[in-house]
Order: C-alpha cells, then sequence, then structure tokens
C-alpha cells in the first residue's frame, strides 16, 4: 500500500527539478554560446537566448576547416571519434565474451591463474602501461592510424569479470541439455549464451561507447596528424592561452557536437542499458 504524502511528493519533485537544472544549465550556456558572434562572447554577460548565427557558425564548423586544429573539418574529426569509441566497445565486448567464457566453460590446466592474472591488471593504471604500449605501437608502425588508436584498449579486465559472474549462474542443466542435443561449444555460446547476455552486453556497450569516446591521453600519444585527431584532442588544441586567440564560438560548436552522440547512444539504448544494470533474473 503506498501512502499519499503530497509534501513530500513535491520536495522530491523540487529537488529533482534543481538537479535537472543544475546539470542542464551548462549545456544550455554552451550551446547559446555556440549560436553568437565571438565579439558577444567576448563581450559580457552572454545572453541566455540563442543568438543569430547558428547556422553560420555550425556551417563554419562542419563544412569548413578550423585553423587551431590544421584545417581539419569537424566531419572528420566525429568520425574518427565515432570509430574509435565503436571499435573499443566493440572488441571489449567481444574478447571479454571469450575470456569469459573459456574461463568458466572450459577445464584446461592453468585456468583459474589467467583469470587472476587478467583481474590483477585492473590494479594497473593506463599511465603505467601507455609507455611500452605505444613504443609497441611505434614498431609495428601504427602511429596515426585507426588500429593504433584502438587495439591497446579493447582488453578489459572489468568487462571479462562481469561477465564471468554472469556465466556462472547459468544452471548446469541447462549446459548438459544443449550438450545432449549435440550443440558445439560455439552453437552452445551463439544460441543459448549470447541472447541470455544480451542485456549485459547493451549495458557494458553503453559504458564503454563513452569510454571510448571520451579517451584524451593515448589519443593525443598516438596521433601526430591532425587528420587522425579525435574530438576532444581537437577541443583542447582549439583553447589558446589568450582569449583573444580562441575562436570561443566555434570551441562552443565543437563542444555541442562533442556532446550529442553519447547522449543519443544513452537514450537510444537506455532501456537496455538500465535493464542490463538492475535485472537480476535472466
Amino acid at each position: 500500500m503506498q501512502e499519499n504524502r503530497p509534501l513530500a511528493g513535491l520536495v522530491a519533485h523540487l529537488v529533482l527539478v534543481l538537479g535537472v537544472l543544475i546539470v542542464a544549465f551548462p549545456i544550455w550556456y554552451t550551446f547559446v554560446a555556440s549560436t553568437h558572434s565571438l565579439q558577444t562572447i567576448l563581450s559580457p554577460p552572454l545572453p541566455l537566448v540563442p543568438g543569430d548565427r547558428f547556422l553560420d557558425n555550425y556551417g563554419e564548423a562542419l563544412v569548413g576547416g578550423i585553423g587551431q586544429i590544421g584545417g581539419v573539418g569537424i566531419g572528420r574529426l566525429l568520425f574518427n571519434t565515432a570509430v574509435m569509441a565503436t571499435a573499443i566497445a566493440v572488441g571489449k565486448i567481444v574478447i571479454s565474451i571469450l575470456s569469459a567464457y573459456a574461463i568458466v566453460f572450459f577445464r584446461f590446466p592453468g585456468r583459474m591463474v589467467f583469470f587472476w592474472l587478467i583481474f590483477i591488471t585492473l590494479m594497473l593504471p593506463v599511465e603505467v602501461r601507455i609507455l611500452p604500449t605505444y613504443k609497441v605501437m611505434v614498431d609495428l608502425g601504427l602511429i596515426d592510424t585507426y588500429t593504433g588508436l584502438t587495439l591497446p584498449l579493447m582488453a578489459s579486465a572489468t568487462a571479462t569479470f562481469l561477465f564471468r559472474q554472469f556465466f556462472l549462474t547459468i544452471p548446469p542443466e541447462l549446459v548438459e541439455a544443449a550438450r545432449i542435443d549435440g550443440a558445439g561449444p560455439m552453437k552452445f555460446l551463439r544460441d543459448i549464451l549470447l541472447p541470455l547476455s544480451k542485456t549485459n552486453i547493451a549495458a557494458l556497450f553503453v559504458i564503454l561507447f563513452i569510454y571510448g569516446w571520451t579517451q584524451y591521453l593515448w589519443p593525443l600519444l598516438i596521433t601526430s596528424d591532425s587528420r587522425m585527431s579525435t574530438i576532444v584532442i581537437a577541443l583542447r588544441k582549439m583553447v589558446s592561452f589568450t582569449d583573444a586567440d580562441t575562436p570561443w564560438h566555434l570551441v562552443m560548436v565543437v563542444a555541442i557536437l562533442a556532446i550529442l552522440p553519447p547522449v543519443m547512444v544513452v537514450v537510444l539504448m537506455q532501456r537496455w542499458f538500465v535493464k542490463g544494470l538492475v535485472e537480476t533474473e535472466k
């Protein structure tokens, strides 16, 4: 039975509205700045309503090249970042599923040793591994390539651990029934495990896509050609030490465009994302 407490409901809604305003206001302010001219932005206070430069600013950023980032258009940078984020998310999920599948359903010497070796890598921050990884990429000639951007970031101990914990909840009777029906290892993985894991995969994809989209340190090291930069790197390059040298109207445009793809992924996959995090019964 649910009690009717109008005062408590009102307070809860006010807190939610306040939270939304606190989170949304900087985004709104950035969008408003992206629709004004540079002179308006440099002459505070900035209006809180959109200006008349929306088409001009966004057209200049998307179609024309921006000098601060080597004359590269934002479309190219968004494409690079999308390729990087998607490849990292898909690669992490595929490798983690196969690793967890082998550890849980196959019996071979040292399988738990391999699992703990994977798990221990969680204790190693990226900064510890970044120099030897960079040396390997240089030796392989993968600087300024999509392979160099994505391959070193594909392994994930966290995703392997999560899939292992889920696979351990699979009833042994289901495994035995599949074996009796003549299902081989790959058929069991494809027809039984993957459908059962779809909500987990969706939730991890959202998290890992955002992880790949917001990468800064590794793309900064592995790319020297402006045409291979990501949107985050470009955003940093556009900001100068002096306000007069920074095209703030274009910086705000790039910031808004950098936000949109992760937001779209979260919105489109919200239902699967929530189910993958909170669903306990598969």
